[in-house]
């Protein structure tokens, strides 16, 4: 269902204030600095257009992001909307500035992005850790269960709030709306990290989206699912809300979240230039999800299903599916192939369509509305033929790094990042504090985060990630021949 942009314009402001700028003739003297002439670096710069002076006054007097946010909000029925450029990193951090005060516990899913462990530095929150149940059949995280959070919160009554990375990296997929009821019953927001799921709640063969599901503030990236440009991201808040009779002369009954502090957290967290081209490629993206979204989401699905099914039947393969799984996300589970996802990603990729993750027991294709029948036949033929050619004894599944580690908490994450900190060697390092964040990428989950204890279980779960062929990202020294660790004090000398 091709789609001439123009024809979204008059639905959506950013976009029209775009297309105009391209339009009209002109030379600023306002940034960027390249003036829009090509011939100094390329067409590297092509579209770049600001947000300021460009897509509105320099006074943005046009209003036109607040035209464009109001119709997102009113597209997920959210009391407000945010566009970012700084993708779900910046909301997430935004969220953690924006609920609780430093010293205050937050429960957190274990499988949230590393951005949310930097999130908790800058708010200086401190995490109780939800660990996701691991399925043994393919050594993947499920979602995070009600009853886990009822008894985080029990032991935790003074929780800020409720953190969920829902869907997972691989598409499993939690109960929102039970550990919404959970948290609320509580008192606390939940905050949902939704970047996988922007086209969630726009097919009825697809999941509620998170608002819609009882969340209080959603963090989703439209560059992911929808077609933005990268960085693109929005933040979506949820209107007021009604715990009972108020008091007789109170005010009506508010969101969980302060309003004011959570617009001052998203501007104290983002970029003050932001890219009129990724801003306004949200809003086109969201003026084609009210128009064509049900439509395009259904020949999508349609061939995800017939993609799915075509790769069951490979012996030994195992694909990801069901109630609790995103049904555009196609994650293949390998070892009972006895293929290694590492060569298969190699053959991918050297035919032009490489995947979004792989490791030696795991491949994960990204699917979205702008993939065609025809590019998932290729897919499939592609898959079928790698996992073929690499085929091998079938080996027993095993647990990611990510996954494989129970945290030891033994400082805030934001006292361990201003510690003093020291290199140690790995195998000195054994119960010292460390002083970084150490995560295999994709997806960035933590294996260690700042203030953790440093155990055995991190060491091996690190030295698995590598011989899996998976990037250790973040880590001072990549190499992991040392790890940072919080200084400890001399040792006082005898009397």
């Amino acid at each position: 269902m091709p789609t001439d942009p123009r024809d979204l314009r008059s639905d959506a402001p950013l976009l029209d204030a775009w297309l105009t700028f391209q339009e009209r003739e002109g030379h600023p003297f306002t940034i960027p600095g390249h003036k829009h002439r090509r011939d100094l670096v390329g067409d590297v710069i092509g579209g770049d257009v600001p947000l300021y002076a460009g897509l509105d006054s320099m006074k943005l007097t046009a209003g036109t992001l607040d035209a464009a946010q109001a119709a997102a909000a009113r597209l997920w029925g959210a009391e407000a909307a945010y566009f970012s450029v700084g993708g779900s990193t910046h909301g997430n951090q935004a969220l953690a500035l924006a609920v609780g005060r430093p010293g205050q516990p937050i429960l957190v899913a274990r499988n949230a992005h590393r951005s949310m462990v930097s999130a908790l530095m800058l708010g200086g929150l401190d995490p109780v850790w939800l660990l996701p149940e691991v399925d043994p059949d393919t050594g993947l995280p499920r979602g995070i269960s009600p009853a886990q959070v009822a008894s985080a919160l029990a032991r935790h009554p003074d929780a800020a709030a409720v953190h969920l990375t829902d869907p997972s990296y691989v598409g499993t997929l939690g109960d929102i709306a039970g550990c919404a009821e959970v948290a609320h019953a509580a008192g606390v927001p939940l905050l949902v990290d939704a970047a996988w799921a922007a086209h969630f709640g726009f097919h009825p063969d697809l999941p509620r989206h998170a608002l819609e599901a009882g969340a209080d503030a959603v963090v989703t990236s439209a560059h992911k699912t929808l077609p933005a440009w990268s960085q693109a991201a929005l933040v979506l808040i949820r209107g007021d809300v009604d715990d009972g009779d108020p008091t007789p002369g109170a005010a009506s009954p508010c969101c969980r979240l302060d309003p004011a502090r959570v617009a001052a957290a998203i501007d104290a967290t983002h970029t003050t230039s932001p890219a009129g081209a990724i801003l306004a490629s949200i809003d086109a993206a969201r003026a084609l999800l009210a128009r064509d979204g049900e439509a395009l989401l259904g020949d999508c699905l349609t061939s995800v299903s017939r993609l799915r099914a075509r790769l069951r039947g490979i012996p030994g393969l195992r694909v990801l599916d069901g109630p609790d799984v995103d049904p555009l996300k196609v994650t293949l589970v390998l070892p009972g192939t006895g293929a290694d996802g590492n060569a298969a990603e190699a053959d991918l990729i050297a035919a032009g369509m490489p995947v979004e993750m792989a490791d030696r027991d795991t491949l994960v294709a990204m699917v979205t509305l702008a993939d065609t029948s025809a590019d998932l036949d290729r897919l499939g033929d592609l898959l079928v033929a790698t996992i073929q050619r690499h085929r091998g004894a079938p080996r027993a599944v095993a647990t990611p790094a990510a996954y494989a580690v129970v945290p030891e908490p033994a400082m805030s994450p934001r006292d361990a990042y201003f510690a003093p900190r020291e290199p140690v060697p790995i195998e000195h390092a054994l119960g010292r504090i460390g002083a970084e964040l150490i995560a295999p990428y994709p997806p960035g989950i933590p294996v260690l985060a700042p203030g953790e204890r440093i155990t055995r279980s991190v060491v091996d779960a690190l030295a698995a990630a590598r011989e899996a062929g998976v990037r250790i990202a973040y880590a001072a020294d990549p190499t992991l021949a040392t790890l940072l660790a919080v200084s400890e004090p001399p040792p006082t000398p005898p009397a």
